[in-house]
């Protein structure tokens, strides 16, 4: 094979406006590809718990406010509607998903080595621009991986699926605060501080390494048309209305908004609940707690995710948001191991929301499913919002007192469980993807195999033409 065989065969542009198998990927054929998208999975896993480590961190080595180590979830999380709706988002739409795992993995790379000077410098601000950087990297990488492992395989699996990869998203963020307990709260400032860096040099390597990987890698391009195709064998019919009707998909993003903010304030500001209802826990200690309560997070988007074999996914998520709501109460008003038990207990029901809005959100989308992946991780713009009001709160009254925020917005995520569930035009859509039999039998009718996926039989080719003029406009 010669190099410029070699180039067509890894390029980067996919037509959108082509129907492919992917449409009808088997368990088997999309194991790879779910494997290998997987890793990013734990990859922003990882740099999430950092943060929450580095959040407390911060506020001793630099003597700062929780208010102002807030900024560090602002930046990092503030970011990502600037990705999701902009520049990562137009990647998606114009060129396809490994493009997009790129970009983000190389803007992963570059951020994490902005951070060495910054921290060199103590510049708490400059350090604020590198996670600005990362966060961008990290949006990208969620704009794609979300919606491509929701539709890279059998729809019907389609929650069990993105839950048992965002599992290990919960693994990465169990890793992080156990090496911040070591690396971070075990030496003297100036130590640790330089361990910082090598932390985020060892970052940077390894995502261009990845990135690197994904382009020698060939896997799977899930086009528009193939969305379109799959919307209508469910007769889920939301494809057929403009994109700014698709009202189910906003709402989706409000409550990923309301829900990602309130598990950022929690996890933002676990350490330093601990702290100030364990007088006897130091930081170190508190880093280790946090780590046991992601682990708790980690356990129930396992146990979560094999409900849902049984059960309803939509079921499912309102259970576990209800739940949310129920122990994070108790966290308000309790101290000592209580309060911090409540913690826990809400961050292991915490565990399978996010995914499963994400998967809910865009059933039924068709050929709107890049643009409205956008939007639901967009809403992910909540933890830029909600840990600064808890940080705030937690400043003028106890960190235990300023749990009643994500609480607040708990309570405002649940009016998508609620409606998901009883509403017939979220419900039936929903309950639509769960039954069908698409990539169950491995057929792929309508494929032109030998055109490299164009689609044969003039009802695809009339949703082609669709996707095509949406594209275009």
């Amino acid at each position: 094979m010669g190099i410029k065989e070699f180039l067509k065969r890894r390029s980067l542009r996919a037509r959108d406006d082509r129907r492919t198998k992917a449409a009808e990927l088997t368990l088997r054929e999309s194991l790879y590809p779910i494997c290998l998208v997987t890793v990013l999975f734990f990859l922003w896993g990882f740099s999430y718990g950092l943060l929450d480590t580095l959040n407390k961190h911060f506020q001793n080595t630099l003597d700062i406010t929780k208010s102002r180590s807030s900024g560090l979830q602002a930046a990092y999380f503030g970011a990502y509607p600037l990705a999701s709706l902009g520049h990562a988002n137009w990647i998606l739409r114009h060129f396809g998903y490994r493009a997009t795992f790129i970009w983000g993995l190389c803007l992963y790379g570059i951020g994490a080595l902005v951070a060495w000077p910054c921290i060199l410098a103590r510049s708490f601000p400059g350090f604020c621009m590198a996670i600005f950087i990362i966060g961008n990297g990290l949006g990208s990488l969620e704009t794609a991986a979300n919606p491509y492992i929701t539709v890279c395989g059998p729809p019907r699996y389609a929650e069990i699926r993105i839950n048992i990869s965002q599992a290990f998203n919960g693994i990465g963020t169990v890793v992080a605060p156990v090496l911040g307990s070591y690396v971070f709260f075990a030496f003297d400032d100036e130590t640790a501080l330089r361990n910082v860096q090598w932390v985020y040099l060892a970052i940077a390597i390894f995502v261009f390494i990845l990135a690197f990987a994904f382009f020698l890698s060939v896997i799977p391009e899930i086009t528009d048309a193939d969305m379109a195709f799959q919307a209508t064998e469910t007769h889920a019919n939301a494809d057929d209305k403009p994109f700014w009707k698709q009202y189910r998909l906003f709402h989706a993003a409000f409550a990923q908004f309301c829900y990602t903010g309130a598990q950022i304030a929690i996890a933002s500001y676990f350490i330093n609940y601990v702290r100030d209802t364990q007088p006897l826990a130091d930081d170190s200690m508190a880093s280790r707690f946090l780590a046991g309560a992601q682990g708790a997070f980690a356990a129930g988007r396992f146990f979560g995710a094999s409900l849902m074999r049984f059960f309803r996914p939509r079921w499912v998520f309102l259970v576990f948001l209800t739940f949310c709501i129920i122990f994070i109460a108790p966290s308000i008003t309790q101290r000592g191991w209580t309060g911090m038990s409540m913690l826990y207990v809400t961050l292991f029901f915490e565990s399978i929301c996010f995914p499963t809005i994400v998967a809910l959100g865009m059933r039924g989308l068709g050929r709107h499913t890049k643009r409205g992946s956008g939007w639901i991780v967009a809403g992910v713009m909540g933890g830029a919002v909600v840990p600064p009001l808890t940080g705030v709160a937690a400043d003028a009254h106890q960190t235990a007192l300023a749990m009643v925020v994500p609480l607040i917005f708990f309570v405002a995520a649940a009016t998508y469980a609620v409606a998901v569930n009883f509403v017939p035009a979220y419900r039936d859509p929903a309950d639509a993807f769960s039954t069908t039999e698409v990539g169950l039998t491995g057929h792929h009718a309508g494929v032109d195999e030998e055109s490299g996926g164009d689609v044969a039989g003039s009802g695809v080719v009339a949703d082609e033409k669709v996707a095509k003029k949406e594209i275009e406009a």
